[in-house]
């Protein structure tokens, strides 16, 4: 059996706390593969990225986030880049990341199959990562799309309400949005070419949706080393919902506002929009994203 610790971040209102009661099963199973587990539980994302880069200092054998998108988005924080490996056991209301990289929906398995995997000896395969940069410098990664467009500002005014509650509150954000709905100027520079459109949708992704099961950037593949940008021009209310819902099935992309382009670096620029990234609050525009090939070590079952 091998020694020494596994950290594992635990995000215990993910998925809104339905899979709370799960979780002592998962650390019992996560056990099996051999390893201490040395439990992160921080009271905040910041403070959780903190408590995952001192345990990865302090050598831990891989890292194990338990939750969703925004779990793994706190997880690649700390992981992005070191080499550590990481696994994902998906807990949460979305699980994006996870499907993109083909880890089982049940969390009961995945977390067999981490075991299995550290038990068996670990080994990794490659994933990119996508890592933003904003004016100020300040440096922040995601795992699978980053909104911004609508969706960033719809989340944006979601976050700032006290009511209502749950689902309804980004419903009503959502109506709210749409009643003020217009285009931006955007820049958007990709790989040196730039574009000058006015958008009501930017999504750029390294994987291919969000929202839970939302194609939004439908072709991006996380491991071929470039970032797949859609934009959504100028478009009426009718159009923008309509389109939301064929994002689902990815064919949103066919429409004739809705242009679709690759590249390893992106610059966004526009006035008044806070990115969100994994479904997390992000760096205001304007940014550079560039995908940086292998940077997380994905651990093989």
């Amino acid at each position: 059996m091998p020694g020494g610790a596994v950290a594992v971040l635990l995000n215990p209102a993910a998925g809104r706390r339905r899979q709370r009661a799960l979780v002592p099963e998962l650390l019992r199973r996560l056990r099996a593969g051999g390893y201490e587990l040395d439990v992160v539980s921080s009271g905040s994302p910041a403070e959780a990225e903190q408590d995952c880069a001192k345990l990865l200092a302090a050598g831990v054998h891989a890292l194990v986030a338990i939750g969703g998108d925004g779990t793994v988005h706190t997880a690649v924080q700390a992981v992005a880049g070191s080499g550590v490996p990481f696994a994902v056991v998906p807990a949460g209301t979305g699980n994006d990341f996870a499907a993109a990289v083909g880890v089982p929906t049940d969390p009961l398995t995945a977390a067999d199959q981490v075991a299995r995997a550290l038990r068996d000896g670990v080994s990794t395969r490659p994933v990119d990562l996508a890592r933003v940069t904003g004016a100020n410098g300040a440096v922040r990664w995601f795992a699978a799309v980053m909104a911004a467009g609508f969706d960033a500002v719809v989340n944006e005014r979601a976050n700032a309400m006290s009511w209502p509650r749950g689902d309804r509150r980004y419903d009503l954000a959502i109506f709210l949005e749409l009643a003020r709905l217009r285009a931006r100027d955007y820049r958007v520079v990709l790989d040196g070419s730039v574009l000058q459109p006015q958008a009501i949708l930017v999504a750029v992704g390294n994987t291919a949706s969000y929202g839970g099961g939302i194609r939004i950037c439908p072709d991006a593949d996380p491991c071929d080393g470039l970032l797949d940008v859609v934009v959504g021009r100028a478009m009426s209310r009718r159009t923008l919902v309509r389109l939301r819902g064929w994002a689902y099935r990815g064919v949103h992309v066919r429409h004739r506002l809705v242009d679709a382009y690759r590249a390893r670096t992106v610059e966004l620029h526009a006035e008044g929009i806070t990115t969100y990234a994994d479904g997390e609050r992000c760096l205001p525009l304007p940014v550079t994203i560039e995908c940086v090939p292998g940077a997380l070590r994905l651990l093989r079952p």
